[in-house]
């Protein structure tokens, strides 16, 4: 038979880090060219960062009309992979888009 009784009780220690620090964030950015198609970055925002299609047209524009437009945060990792994301399928297509990412 077992050696479990359930009559006896026992303590549990526990102990709780209060010096949680939260991670690092990173803005993920799209840059403007004069080559990539708009097309083309509304259809990465929608993919690599889902976006609805009114998110990604606004964000597209604020890349055309300022240069720069901010498509999420994340953490490292995460920004990290987006944006070599990005520089993939944009090559694989032919465009210079660039992305970037920036620490908040």
């Amino acid at each position: 038979m077992s050696e479990y009784d359930p009559e006896i009780e026992g303590d549990v220690l526990s102990e709780t880090r209060e010096d949680v620090i939260e991670p690092s964030m990173y803005r993920v950015l799209l840059l403007n060219d004069d080559y990539t198609t708009m097309e083309f970055v509304v259809e990465i925002l929608m993919l690599v960062f889902n976006k609805s299609i009114e998110e990604a047209i606004q964000i597209m524009l604020n890349v055309h009309r300022t240069g720069v437009g901010v498509c999420g945060v994340y953490t490292y990792e995460v920004a990290e992979t987006k944006v070599d994301t990005v520089h993939t399928l944009a090559m694989e297509k032919g465009f210079p888009l660039q992305c970037s990412m920036e620490k908040e």
